[in-house]
């Protein structure tokens, strides 16, 4: 395995960062006067936002996440990955780049399981950065990290499907440019257990969905972006806006949730690396008992096993990566199971020694690492628990024996 980088990546990585440092940073703050101005959070965007997209556009700094060459830049999995670090290390910056969840992967399922009509109508504008869109599969009243729980219906009724249900964690939904779900439900329950479920397109216009509430994460609302809980009631739609063929959702998910775990581990190791670096910055201007905080032994004990945690993690990404890219996400799935374990603790450890060594300025607002800590600890239950990964590769390493 070679993880060198490439001539290609390397020049993505110079213009990535020197946007970051002309255009993303400065305007984190910036950004969050401009929402907290308007009358309502969830009324309109920042408009800092659309004008950062416009000029990482203009500099090709666009839909990199995409491996596939029509649509995107073309990049793999592996050559991807530290590109996606450097947007990590901002709240703001992946959707500058459009390249956030929950789009990225509803975009990849448009992609390789859409019709050309679903692509023009739907994948075509979310490439384009003109829509957002969102992703309901989460349900309240069942444990949804088994996607086969899950009881929302999607019933056949001549030319239409009807769509009953509730849903929650639909994240994307609060968005003003939020205008199409994927949603996930029950198409045949006697089906074999991972056939009886099917995903379908549902503009957000459709009379019957209904936006119940936006749900906080710690506290932060995330807006205008938000996570949403959705109820679906008889929501009509075409028969065409089945995605792929009825009995096919899990194998969807499967397929969408590969790439999407991957993303946000590549993305947690660039806010690892800021931590680390604010860290670093922090402890050596502030004195305490005589003497520099980094000089006292403690503190640079975490800075080490930082340093050592994130070079572990980033490898275990890369590798996850390289092997997405060589044998296929199904061959790929313990290395993913293992980074998608790995990513979150790490980067919640490394934040969490910044804000002891911030004192109580690391719980504030003024700086990003009590926001970066909650983003963070949500991801170990996004995608998949923690231990349905960790099941999932004992599983894998007991049938070895």
């Amino acid at each position: 395995m070679n993880f060198s980088y490439s001539d290609k990546v390397n020049e993505l990585r110079k213009k990535l960062n020197a946007f970051m440092e002309e255009y993303i940073y400065p305007n984190e703050k910036v950004y969050v006067e401009q929402l907290n101005a308007q009358k309502s959070r969830w009324s309109a965007v920042p408009p800092i936002i659309e004008e950062l997209k416009e000029k990482a556009r203009k500099e090709g700094l666009w839909n990199l996440f995409l491996p596939d060459s029509e649509y995107g830049v073309g990049l793999t999995n592996l050559e991807y990955a530290p590109l996606c670090e450097i947007m990590g290390r901002s709240l703001i910056a992946p959707e500058v780049f459009n390249c956030s969840a929950p789009d990225t992967g509803n975009m990849e399922v448009l992609v390789r399981y859409g019709t050309e009509e679903q692509k023009r109508k739907w994948l075509l504008p979310l490439l384009n950065g003109e829509i957002r869109s969102c992703f309901s599969m989460t349900e309240p009243d069942v444990a949804s990290s088994d996607a086969t729980n899950i009881q929302a219906s999607i019933v056949r009724d001549g030319d239409e499907y009807v769509i009953h249900g509730k849903k929650w964690w639909s994240s994307g939904a609060g968005d003003p440019r939020c205008k199409i779900a994927i949603v996930m439900g029950k198409t045949n329950p006697d089906a074999p257990k991972h056939e009886q479920q099917s995903m379908i397109l549902v503009p957000l216009d459709t009379p019957g969905v209904k936006i119940e509430r936006m749900l906080p994460v710690f506290g932060y609302d995330h807006a205008p972006h938000g996570h949403a809980e959705i109820t679906y009631e008889h929501v009509r739609v075409p028969k065409e806006n089945i995605i792929w063929e009825e009995g096919k959702g899990f194998a969807i998910a499967q397929g969408r949730l590969g790439p999407g775990r991957i993303h946000h581990c590549m993305r947690l190791i660039g806010t690892a690396e800021r931590a680390l670096e604010l860290m670093c910055q922090r402890v050596q201007k502030r004195e305490a008992f005589g003497k520099k905080l980094s000089q006292q032994g403690v503190i640079q004990d975490w800075i080490a096993q930082s340093r050592i945690e994130i070079e572990q993690a980033r490898l275990l990404t890369l590798k996850a990566a390289y092997m997405m890219d060589t044998v296929g996400n199904k061959e790929a799935k313990t290395e993913i199971a293992m980074i998608k374990v790995v990513a979150p603790n790490v980067a919640l450890k490394v934040i969490d020694r910044a804000i002891q060594a911030f004192g109580a300025a690391g719980v504030s607002d003024d700086f990003p690492l009590a926001a970066y800590w909650a983003n963070a600890r949500t991801l170990r239950l996004a995608d998949g628990p923690d231990e349905v990964h960790k099941a999932q590769i004992a599983k894998l390493e007991l049938r070895k024996y």
